[in-house]
């Protein structure tokens, strides 16, 4: 299900990249499409904010594995894992894009090795649980739950349009990458939740700090230390990537005087440091909080309400700009209008009734905060600009 929702989204941020290959990419397509400044100012504020929750998040998963293996404060190694990640960040793209290949190489042996493990379980012992077992008597409300959680693991298709700008052939290479990222992914995450589930079952994986190396402990003796380390590079990788973007939409941001300008510097090192300063800071105190499922679900509330506004996007800006040049346009339209979009949008709202209330209120609070920072760093610097030009 979560696959799906992503599918529609995803497909119109290919079309969208293809028509502006910008840094701080929904601010962009929000910004050309409803010509309404606060509208854009917001959504990206929301994709600062789930970047780097959504950094925090998986860095509490490479905290996890790592006091698996050595021990340790799991909040501790949260905060020195998010400076370590932000120097390689500040160091520069291509660094930081060695580090991102070497461990997308490593990460994808580790989940092979849980599917194959999976495969070899799965011939030996027979499927003994059922695997569309859900708590309590109802069904479809737990999957649906389950969906507004688990959608997190989609998180990074939309950051792939936000280094455009540091990718070379952005208009042919970003559309292409979102459509094999979303495929790749969805065949990777299918088959080794299958195998996870197959072997441990649901109950004792919620429970572990450690999910996918007690899966491969259970069918291969002594393989904790490996895998443990395996997921290490395959969590801190995800957390580098976000970071990276968090800190480049607050550049494309300030670069279109919607931020203080301060952010919009580069450095010697080619990088946003002021950006990725600020991105930093944040990150570190909202490791103090700790909650992981809640810092997640934060996240994935954020990225439906921006999906919904990108898929809308994508509709006005089929008849606003209907001569504009698509190196990449979605699948089944009706005339000018993309069905696709629309299946993104409603499925986004929908979405948003899963969600618990006391995290639709912390968003509420945060949309708030948005629409107030707009007012102190746009309003009031347009407002300056006129009175001077009188």
């Amino acid at each position: 299900m979560a696959a799906v929702i992503a599918s529609f989204s995803g497909l119109s941020y290919a079309e969208l990249s293809s028509m502006y290959p910008k840094e701080a990419a929904e601010y962009n397509y929000v910004k050309n499409s409803f010509k309404r400044r606060y509208f854009s100012f917001i959504i990206g504020w929301l994709m600062i904010f789930a970047s780097i929750v959504a950094a925090v998040t998986v860095i509490f998963g490479f905290s996890g594995y790592f006091t698996h293996i050595f021990g340790g404060n799991l909040t501790f190694v949260a905060l020195i894992t998010v400076l370590v990640l932000s120097l390689i960040n500040y160091v520069g793209i291509k660094e930081s894009s060695t580090f991102n290949i070497i461990s997308t190489i490593i990460e994808t042996i580790g989940l092979l090795i849980v599917i194959g493990v999976g495969i070899y379980f799965y011939l030996k012992n027979g499927l003994g649980i059922d695997i569309f077992e859900t708590p309590g008597n109802s069904f479809f409300t737990p999957i649906l739950t389950a969906t507004s959680v688990i959608f997190f693991a989609y998180l990074g298709f939309e950051d792939i349009v936000n280094v455009s700008e540091e990718t070379k052939n952005a208009k042919k290479v970003v559309p292409k990458a979102l459509v094999f990222a979303i495929i790749i992914s969805t065949i990777l995450y299918i088959l080794v939740s299958f195998a996870a589930v197959s072997i441990v079952g649901w109950e004792k994986l919620a429970q572990s700090k450690a999910p996918l190396t007690e899966a491969v402990a259970e069918v291969i003796p002594n393989s904790d230390f490996l895998f443990s380390l395996i997921a290490m590079f395959a969590t801190a990788n995800t957390a580098l990537i976000l970071l990276i973007v968090g800190s480049r939409i607050m550049y494309g941001m300030a670069s279109d005087n919607s931020l203080p300008k301060i952010f919009s510097k580069v450095g010697e090192r080619g990088t946003p440091y002021f950006s990725v300063i600020f991105i930093t800071i944040v990150s570190l105190i909202i490791a103090l909080i700790g909650n992981i499922k809640s810092v997640a679900m934060l996240t994935d509330i954020s990225l439906f309400i921006v999906y919904a506004f990108v898929n809308s996007s994508l509709i006005l800006l089929r008849y606003k700009k209907p001569n504009m040049k698509r190196s990449f346009m979605t699948p089944l339209n009706i005339g000018k209008f993309p069905m696709l979009a629309l299946f993104g949008l409603l499925s986004s709202i929908f979405m948003l009734f899963f969600f618990e209330k006391s995290i639709i209120f912390i968003e509420l609070g945060l949309i708030l905060a948005g629409y107030l920072l707009y007012k102190i760093f746009v309003k009031e610097k347009n407002q300056n600009k006129k009175r001077r030009k009188k």
